[in-house]
């Protein structure tokens, strides 16, 4: 007979289910993880993209990051060599050194660690704003103290979400360049929780051990962007008028070492050589930057709630605007903005009006928002009116005076409050997984900036410079005209535009363009960076009609006017060499040399010309400092182990291009003088070998025509 019994399976308990989801999404590692994977993936489009606008100086050309021993030379420069502007950053540069050492030129590496480094302060803000929280509610919610403390935590973790994938930080992630404010927000981050971390220990030493890492990550906060002055004076506001953990004495150390962090910082900034910089905008009275203040504020209200239209050449600003009331009428659409940053003003008073269990947090939301706004509100001079990427620490404030808000709702609709902001940090991340493709390609990025709306000459200028990289000199040379149409005295605008007509073989009309910028050099010069380009694309064009005397009178003045510009001294170093004044030649690369030692071309072109004059002592001199000065670039090596191979001296010799080799194996005519010097040595077979390399590699350039060689 058959048992009919039916099978009983056990009944899985759900309360205990629940309970071991809501221990895994309250746990600090699985935050932190959604926290860092969020980050990586959202930005994960840009990981593969090209070097962009300034990458190409600071990511590639930039000689303070091509070796470990110019970390200590770092604090003695503006972050670009030739330029108007005197950012002070040295830590973003020993960021690239890194960079450099560990990715050579890979650009995946460089953009890895942006990515990283905005993962890491995403998490050490979910640290600090939980502690932060915390502070506004030390007698507890209304609710149990457990649950009270969830929520916080939660709280701090969806505010945390919020902020890392909202796509206004593109340009401080996606963009090699603008690593400085994350570099600037972790370190800032790190001594703030280091100091609160600090305050529980027991343990004098461990204490003090605490407290000077704290000092050291505010200093290297400064170093690396100038806003983590803005932190420094958000942390005395909330230790003087929030924080009741800390004791009396404690706080007022703290605020005394802010005070000497900021003195030290003052003082280090005195390293570099003073320079000249951009003058102020003529014609902006009090008014004016009132109204530009507001338009700022209401673009960054917009940007803030619906990130819809982004590109990195933002303005609130049309000078035109200005001069006849139909200009008023013409762009009185761009006031929206001024009505935009007025509401969120009401909103923030409002909050701080209101009381209730949240106000205390909204105040202080508010206050983070301003403190940080002002900086960048046009009350001061900058270089843009707006840019999406300042609100990398303003964002915060604005988070926490929503959190001050998200806190009035019952506890019955915390959950769908909680689904609510989830579903908004999915549309953001959507957001800026769109716009990090923008950084894909130089072409790309220019293109659709242009199609957003930043329409601006040096847009318009750098996608030029693409279609001449490309040898389509024809579609650059529209582009540049229809700049010039627009803005006639744009000098990178003529400069590039002579170049492409010379390319054309516009001898004359590019000679006219050079000439021009060359004698207004000492006006131009005073509002825009590089412009001795125009001088040395003037001797060469002299050169090239025969006139020898006049290129060397046009690039002798360039030299005095722009002083430390190594191109000018390189170009009328060649072409003195080219007409046999060699020691003339050598006397120019000499004091460069001299007065330059961390640069790597001149100490190569040092060594060069001393061999040339047969001094082999200097030359080997030159050539091994050479060396020390970039971790992967090979003529150093090569030059040395040729002249040790003229000297008999195979040895070494030997050894000299075998580090050539590692540091490039993918130079088939680094094999060729391997070859070479153990053929000497009486090593066949493996000179053998190394030919076989050479046909190895060459083969491989033919398969794989990308593959640069």
């Amino acid at each position: 007979m058959c048992d009919s019994t039916p099978l009983v399976r056990p009944v899985e308990n759900k309360t205990s289910q629940q309970r071991t989801f809501a221990r895994l999404i309250q746990a600090d590692w699985f935050r932190c993880f959604v926290l860092g994977a969020t980050a990586i993936l959202v930005h994960s489009p840009a990981l593969q993209g090209q070097r962009i606008w300034d990458d190409a100086y600071l990511a590639h050309d930039n000689p303070f990051i091509k070796s470990p021993v110019l970390i200590p030379e770092s604090f003695r420069h503006y972050l670009f060599l030739d330029s108007l502007s005197a950012h002070y950053r040295p830590v973003q540069d020993i960021s690239y050194i890194f960079d450099y050492f560990f990715w050579n030129t890979d650009e995946f590496g460089f953009h890895l660690t942006n990515v990283l480094l905005h993962a890491g302060s995403a998490t050490l803000l979910y640290f600090l704003l939980r502690q932060l929280f915390a502070s506004f509610f030390d007698k507890g919610l209304p609710e149990t103290a457990a649950r009270s403390v969830n929520w916080i935590s939660t709280g701090a973790f969806l505010s945390a979400l919020s902020w890392a994938v909202h796509p206004v930080h593109s340009a401080a992630v996606d963009y090699i360049s603008g690593r400085a404010d994350s570099l600037a927000f972790l370190f800032a981050a790190a001594a703030w929780l280091l100091f609160l971390k600090a305050q529980t220990s027991t343990r004098v030493s461990w204490r003090v051990v605490v407290f000077s890492l704290a000092i050291i990550c505010g200093l290297l906060a400064l170093l690396s962007r100038e806003i983590a002055c803005v932190w420094i004076a958000l942390f005395i506001g909330h230790l003087l008028f929030v924080e009741r953990r800390v004791l009396l004495r404690r706080r007022i150390c703290a605020i005394a070492c802010c005070v000497f962090l900021l003195a030290t910082y003052a003082a280090m900034r005195q390293l570099p050589n003073e320079r000249a910089t951009v003058a102020p905008q003529p014609g902006w009275t009090g008014p004016v930057r009132a109204v530009l203040m507001a338009r700022s504020f209401g673009d960054y209200a917009r940007l803030m709630i619906f990130p819809d239209n982004l590109h990195m050449e933002r303005t609130v600003v049309d000078p035109h605007s200005w001069r006849a009331n139909v200009d008023w009428r013409r762009t009185i659409n761009t006031e929206y903005l001024s009505i935009l940053g007025l509401a969120l003003f009401v909103a923030f008073v409002y909050g701080g009006w209101k009381a209730s269990r949240g106000r205390r947090l909204r105040v202080f939301g508010a206050s983070w928002f301003i403190v940080a706004y002002l900086p960048i509100s046009n009350l001061f001079q900058l270089n843009a009116t707006v840019a999406e990427h300042w609100l990398y620490l303003p964002l915060v404030g604005f988070l926490i005076f929503v959190f001050g808000w998200a806190i009035e709702i019952p506890s019955r609709y915390r959950w769908a409050t909680a689904v609510v902001v989830l579903l908004s940090v999915t549309g953001l991340s959507a957001r800026s997984f769109i716009r990090s493709g923008d950084w894909a390609n130089e072409e790309t990025f220019y293109k659709r900036t242009l199609e957003a709306g930043g329409e601006s000459a040096r847009v318009s200028v750098n996608l030029a410079q693409v279609y001449v990289r490309r040898g389509d000199h024809v579609a650059a040379e529209k582009i540049l005209r229809e700049v010039l149409a627009k803005t006639p005295d744009y000098p990178t605008a003529r400069i590039n535009l002579g170049n492409v007509l010379l390319h054309e073989g516009k001898a004359a009309e590019s000679e006219a363009l050079f000439r021009s910028l060359f004698n207004a050099d000492d006006r131009i010069s005073k509002d825009f960076p590089r412009t001795w380009i125009s001088a040395v694309n003037l001797a060469c064009v002299r050169h090239k009609a025969g006139d020898d005397a006049a290129a060397f009178a046009v690039l002798e003045q360039a030299r005095t006017a722009h002083a430390g510009v190594w191109e000018i001294v390189s170009y009328e170093s060649a072409l003195r060499r080219e007409t046999g004044e060699k020691q003339e030649a050598l006397k120019l690369v000499e004091d460069f040399a001299r007065t330059h030692w961390w640069h790597y071309g001149s100490a190569v072109a040092h060594g060069r010309l001393y061999a040339e004059a047969n001094d082999v002592r200097e030359a080997e001199a030159a050539l091994t400092h050479a060396s020390w000065l970039d971790v992967y670039d090979s003529e150093a090596l090569h030059l040395l182990a040729m002249i040790k191979l003229r000297q008999n001296d195979l040895k070494e010799a030997f050894r000299a291009q075998r580090r050539a080799i590692s540091r490039q194996p993918d130079q088939p005519s680094q094999y060729i003088l391997l070859s070479n010097i153990l053929e000497r040595m009486g090593r066949s077979d493996e000179a053998r070998a190394a030919l076989a390399q050479v046909s190895r590699l060459r083969a491989l350039a033919q398969t794989s025509p990308d593959r640069s060689l």
